[in-house]
């Protein structure tokens, strides 16, 4: 190991940057975006409040509110090029591939693209913030046959989605839980995938390349698609009544369970609280109780025997369920959540930039002598 530095495994407790977006507080279970409580987010502002105090630092007023609301409305149609791109890609690709490539391509047709500027940063934020939630849904309508749904221009973000998805106007009540989604997984300090958008962008590469790096690193199971595993669990246990048995053998068998315990939160993850009482609200709504009745009994019984306790992903894959999002699409829209911090994150690292560059600790063959490949 070279001299003055040290090993620490997966970088846990290293600080490696400052930052004014996520105030993250894993001891007492807290979380605030820019000083305000998650809680409050959640519940009173929207999603586009939210992306705009990312972008700003501040809570908008009514006009800045609406000017920012109308450049995301402007900024919601995808090129042609990039639909016909999704017709050519096979149908059983994984969606969050094709949004990684997505927003390469977004990047092809952004004149901004190579821009590292504040100005044209928070212009490319707008335009990835509402071109990504058309990217998903664009893509999942074109792999079933369908022809893509136009976005709406009557719709807030969270409401244009959903019918970008589906075709409907999807309920107040389906609207909100999703919006507040949107907020709860916006940002979250230096995940991993946030990470890796920081140390793109700390070599001076664009937003665009940061992000498709983001969604790359957000699309395993040990970040975003904890969501989708976890649904594919509760799909495995079928019924609630199956639960107990499930759990024995789970335990006794030392499985993994996605969704369970966190890295930094030893208090609990209040994202977690809060998306558990939405989707008890939505499963109910939805006619699907049973999702929710299902988890609810998992998180009693690991709980007790494991004590562990559910993350964010644990009750978003009941919540998300019920509003009729596919489970493959869990993870892709979390990532149209969490583009909003993603994008506050280049912004940020561009305005006070160095190079992040760890060391390694090499533990291979020790020095040795070249042979000529007759005398190996």
């Amino acid at each position: 190991m070279a001299e003055g530095t040290q090993l620490i495994r997966g970088l846990e407790g290293v600080v490696a940057a400052q930052t004014a977006l996520c105030d993250l507080d894993g001891a007492n279970g807290r979380l605030a975006y820019c000083g305000y409580d998650i809680d409050e987010l959640a519940r009173l502002a929207t999603f586009e409040e939210v992306a705009y105090l990312l972008y700003h630092g501040d809570l908008p007023k009514g006009g800045p509110l609406d000017q920012f609301t109308v450049a995301l409305i402007a900024a919601r149609e995808i090129p042609d090029a990039l639909v016909r791109a999704f017709r050519l890609m096979p149908k059983d690709t994984d969606p969050m591939r094709v949004l990684q490539a997505a927003v390469a391509v977004l990047g092809m047709h952004d004149a901004d693209a190579t821009d590292n500027s504040r100005a044209a940063n928070v212009r490319k934020a707008i335009r990835l913030t509402s071109q990504m939630a058309t990217a998903i849904c664009a893509h999942h309508r074109v792999r079933n046959g369908e022809d893509p749904v136009p976005p709406a221009s009557d719709l807030s973000h969270a409401a244009n989605f959903l019918y970008m998805l589906t075709g409907k106007r999807a309920g107040g009540a389906a609207v909100k839980a999703f919006d507040a989604s949107l907020t709860l997984y916006a940002e979250h300090e230096m995940n991993a995938s946030t990470f890796t958008t920081r140390v793109i962008t700390s070599t001076l590469s664009d937003m665009h390349s940061a992000v498709a790096g983001g969604v790359g690193a957000i699309k395993g199971t040990l970040h975003g698609g904890a969501g989708e595993a976890v649904m594919r669990t509760l799909f495995e246990i079928g019924e609630v009544d199956n639960v107990d048995k499930f759990s024995d053998q789970a335990i006794a068998t030392k499985r993994r369970l996605m969704g369970f315990g966190h890295r930094v939160y030893k208090a609990g993850d209040p994202r977690a609280a809060i998306l558990r009482g939405m989707a008890e609200d939505a499963c109910q709504q939805s006619g699907q109780f049973k999702w929710y009745e299902m988890a609810v009994k998992l998180h009693g019984r690991i709980g007790a025997a494991k004590g562990l306790i559910p993350n964010v992903d644990f009750y978003s894959a009941p919540l998300f369920y019920s509003l009729g999002i596919p489970v493959d699409l869990f993870t892709p829209v979390i990532a149209a959540g969490r583009i909003a911090g993603w994008s506050a994150n280049v912004i940020e690292q561009h305005e006070d930039n160095r190079l992040i560059r760890p060391r390694g600790d090499y533990v291979g063959q020790k020095r040795r002598a070249f042979a000529p490949i007759a005398k190996r």
